[in-house]
């Protein structure tokens, strides 16, 4: 880069330390740049802080209820089973602590210079903090991630998002989840499997928008089985509290449901509100989102957007990737674009499901002539565990060039065997390549080479 910073505080201003934020720091920083990031809450981001660990974990905790039903039948003698909500939390928070601080450490011994608390953009080429300092900077990266949408209605203060259900001061009994994507299909698994009773309640009649509808539709059928109910066509109207600290949640046209935990997950926003962004020249997009070119850069030419902020794909690995080329194309000497084909990704429901690359509908929007093949089979470890639940593999093949356009699993650890077999769809092999490999028996990603 030019040497023509010095007349500003920094080289580099970013504004949000969450995944891309603190990966375009620490590597600009390591090109040798002189950089801040300001974050108004803790070092780590939605991701780290209250999104995808502290939920895997959940996750994983809840998973132990099926797992000690299932251990009789492999001759374990469990005895006295219980459950202890807080223990679980506290471990999550705490591990939470933990990454908060790696993060942190990262950025000091990167010698880049901290700022806790909010910052806007005032110009070009200036922000101003929370305390009132302002600071120059040849370049500024807003990478400020998406933050939950809460509707308004009357009510809606007594709702909790994911930001906040990671705190609850004790287990609900009953649970109501506005939305049905993949925000809530996963804490209603969570929910569910600790023995809550989990109550779905959709604007629409469909969960999973964008996802494979064979997979879907089998999601749908596993958790109504497990005990999840769900309302579709069912808006929410109001949310009234009662003495005992229930609530009654009041719908249009439907009877009333009461739950103790009401959670709003209808969909996440760009968080750009009170940004500043306007001071710069920039209009933002209708959902808040901050408008950029293929290297991420606004309208402005000294402000650059990365991540969940942008509204392009809001996935973590998407957002490290865009902090690390931007890093390295403005600080360093390579010039690389993402390329946002074929990137997997994965809703840790229970059962899981994974996909990359296009669903059957897409694909025959697309290519009109498409070969399906798929694989739908009961996992041994439920049948042992006497599970009527089956999983199912679907490959989407190009019926002219043999290439597979896309690969979308439902059943257990589908994304850990998604994450290889997405390296072969993304290099463009075809079905041909994968009936050559040989199964790895006994498993269940063998399914993904036998399919016929």
């Amino acid at each position: 880069m030019a040497d023509d910073s010095t007349s500003y505080d920094f080289d580099l201003f970013v504004i949000g330390a969450g995944s891309g934020g603190v990966r375009a720091g620490r590597v600009a920083a390591a090109h040798g740049a002189r950089v801040a990031i300001a974050e108004e809450y803790r070092i780590g981001g939605t991701c780290v802080i209250r999104g995808c660990v502290p939920k895997k974990l959940l996750v994983y905790g809840s998973h132990f209820a099926e797992e000690l039903q299932d251990a009789a039948n492999y001759g374990w003698t469990v005895e006295k089973m219980s459950f202890d909500w807080p223990k679980l939390r506290d471990a999550v928070l705490k591990d939470v602590d933990r990454l908060n601080e790696a993060y942190t450490a990262t950025l000091d011994n990167h010698k880049v210079e901290r700022f806790l608390e909010r910052a806007t953009i005032t110009g070009p080429h200036s922000v101003k903090l929370a305390s009132g300092k302002e600071l120059t900077a040849k370049v500024i990266l807003v990478a400020t991630g998406a933050w939950p949408i809460v509707p308004k209605f009357e009510g809606s203060e007594h709702c909790i998002t994911s930001n906040e259900v990671f705190h609850l001061e004790t287990l609900p009994k009953r649970v109501l989840i506005a939305g049905a994507g993949y925000i809530a299909m996963e804490f209603a698994g969570i929910f569910n499997a600790l023995g809550c009773h989990v109550t779905v309640a959709n604007r629409s009649n469909v969960i999973l928008r964008g996802y494979d509808e064979s997979l879907r539709d089998r999601l749908l059928q596993i958790t109504m089985a497990r005990g999840i109910e769900y309302k579709f066509n069912c808006p929410f109207q109001k949310v009234t509290k009662r003495e005992d600290g229930a609530f009654d949640v009041h719908f249009e046209g439907q009877d009333p449901v009461c739950a103790d935990v009401v959670m709003i997950a209808t969909g996440r926003r760009a968080n750009t509100n009170g940004l500043g962004l306007e001071n710069a020249g920039i209009v933002i997009g209708e959902r808040g989102e901050v408008p950029v070119d293929d290297t991420g850069k606004t309208s402005c030419d000294s402000i650059y957007a990365v991540g969940d902020v942008t509204d392009r794909v809001q996935l973590t690995p998407v957002a490290i990737r865009e902090g690390q080329a931007f890093a390295d194309r403005l600080f360093g000497t390579s010039d690389v674009r993402i390329d946002y084909s074929f990137i997997p990704s994965a809703v840790f429901s229970q059962p899981p499901l994974a996909g990359v690359g296009l669903t059957e509908g897409q694909a025959r929007n697309a290519y009109g002539s498409v070969k399906v093949f798929s694989s739908d089979f009961r996992p041994m470890k439920n049948v042992f565990g006497h599970r009527p639940e089956r999983g199912l593999y679907k490959m989407i093949v190009d019926a002219a060039t043999d290439k597979i356009l896309g690969l979308h699993m439902i059943g257990p650890e589908a994304p850990e065997i998604l994450q290889a077999a997405a390296i072969a769809v993304k290099a463009g092999l075809t079905k041909a390549d994968f009936d050559a490999t040989v199964a790895l028996h006994p498993s269940m990603a063998e399914e993904l080479v036998l399919m016929r």
